[in-house]
């Protein structure tokens, strides 16, 4: 039925959802950008729900707590502690590890405020599980949601993928255009 409801919404929002999304896999990063504003995240949820792509995504721990804190685990929320985030990726790896199936949506800049690189993490979870990551551009220009077919495979050059991913990115308009990748 909230599937039904998300499809109904993005229709009537002008919103579409194009691509590939990758749920013949078990395990994959979905980097998710421009991050530009707080309206990307129901915009995600309305995808995730249309899709039915049962994806998974961080948030701040505060938002599962009483009362609403189930209902952002059902949303497949899973909360995180930022002020002790030296272990986050080590943490989530181990997630990967013990999970059967892990979809997790990571906004790359790690922030909805303009950034000059983009946070790494994102890559290391990909790399340290062998995951590939689904490059997903919010494209609120065209209202669109696309999930690039080709998945992208972290190799052993940090630099030269971040790089990559960093211009595959670039000037896909978000919400707020200041905020932009690029």
């Amino acid at each position: 039925m909230f599937s039904l409801l998300s499809r109904f919404i993005l229709w009537i929002a002008g919103w579409k959802i194009t691509g590939h999304y990758p749920r013949e896999l078990s395990h994959v990063v979905i980097a998710v950008a421009p991050h530009t504003s707080a309206w990307d995240f129901p915009i995600g949820v309305l995808v995730n729900s249309a899709g039915k792509y049962k994806a998974n995504y961080m948030g701040k721990h505060t938002l599962f707590k009483p009362p609403f804190g189930w209902f952002f685990r059902w949303l497949g929320g899973i909360p995180v502690d930022r002020t002790n985030n030296h272990n986050l990726v080590a943490a989530t790896v181990e997630a990967f590890k013990r999970e059967p199936r892990i979809h997790l949506v990571i906004a790359p800049e790690g922030t909805r405020k303009k950034v000059e690189k983009l946070k790494s993490g994102f890559y290391h979870i990909a790399r340290l599980t062998g995951s590939p990551i689904c490059l997903c551009k919010f494209d609120f220009a065209k209202k669109e949601v696309f999930f690039d077919p080709v998945l992208f495979h972290p190799t052993n050059d940090e630099g030269k993928d971040l790089e990559y991913i960093w211009n595959y990115f670039k000037g896909v308009p978000g919400k707020v255009r200041a905020y932009e990748v690029g």
